[in-house]
This record gives structure tokens, sequence and C-alpha cells, in this order.
């Protein structure tokens, strides 16, 4: 029953990846590069690049797992720590296309506020922000980014959203 569970929740994972790639995919068919927050073996950039064969995946992870993916091929480079680091922030000031954070609740996160400040300062000017936040709805990172001068994007297409309404935001800085 155990190894069910896993499996289950393993595809339930590699869906939302897809899921949240395919949304940006809508905004950006083309990122350049793209730096996942918390990336930990990097299954969503292993993920997103089904959708973004071109593009550069780069991850960031306070655990030894952010080495295992670029040796594995799923990152090209890997950074150990938390994207609040000001070292880390200031190294990787305006690099990326597209960030993204797709949160779980873990006790060792760092503060969401902070972590947003940092995401939006390694992001290139007109680059876009995936978030996605865990058990609750977005209003309040919405208007954090509409506050810092980012555009909300809500992508169209043919693909519904697989996440319940307003636990996904993209937006353009």
């Amino acid at each position: 029953m155990n190894r069910l569970r896993t499996r289950v929740h393993a595809l339930d994972r590699r869906r939302r990846h897809r899921s949240a790639a395919r949304a940006l995919l809508r905004v950006l068919p083309e990122p350049e590069s793209w730096l996942d927050v918390g990336t930990g073996c990097a299954d969503f950039p292993h993920t997103a690049r089904e959708f973004f064969p071109y593009t550069a995946f780069d991850g960031i992870d306070p655990t030894a797992r952010v080495e295992y993916a670029r040796r594995a091929g799923r990152v090209e480079e890997a950074y150990a720590g938390q994207v609040t680091d000001p070292h880390i922030t200031s190294l990787l000031r305006a690099r990326y296309d597209v960030v993204t954070l797709l949160r779980h609740r873990s006790p060792g996160a760092p503060d969401p506020g902070a972590e947003l400040r940092a995401a939006l300062a390694v992001l290139r000017p007109g680059g876009h922000l995936l978030v996605e936040v865990p058990g609750m709805r977005s209003d309040g990172v919405r208007a954090y980014l509409e506050a810092q001068g980012c555009a909300i994007v809500t992508p169209a297409g043919r693909f519904p959203d697989l996440l319940p309404p307003g636990r996904r935001v993209i937006a353009r800085r």
C-alpha cells in the first residue's frame, strides 16, 4: 500500500509540473534561462524540459540533492543554499528569464516575503515569475507582486489549469 501511495504521489507531482510548464509556455514560449528555487533533485526542470528543450535550467536548493541534479544533467548550474542568501542573490541578480517558486510547506522554508523579493531580484526585466502557493489562495502573493510593479499574467488556452483557482500566479516583471 505504501508503494502505491508513493507512486500516486509521484504521478500527481509530475502532472502538476506539466501543468505549470504548459501554463508558462502559453505566455513565454522560448525562455533562454530559468531558475528553479527549492529544486531538490530537479524534478520540475526535468519535466519542463519536455516543453522547453532549448532553455538552460539552473537550480537552487539548501540540500545536496541539487548537486545530484547537476550530475544527472537535470540542471546546468547547481547552487547550494537559499535564494534569500545575499551572496547568492547578488551573484544571480537579473540573470533569469523565468524563476519558479513551487512551494511546499516545510519547516525549514525561508520567509515567503523574503523569497519573493529575492526571486524578483534574480529575474531580468520583462522576465516571468511562476509561483504556486500551497494550501491557500494566492491573493497576498498577487497583491505583493502588483505592488512591486509586476503585471499578473493569466494564460488563456485550451489546457485547463489543474490547480484549484487562485493557487498559481504568473507575473511579468
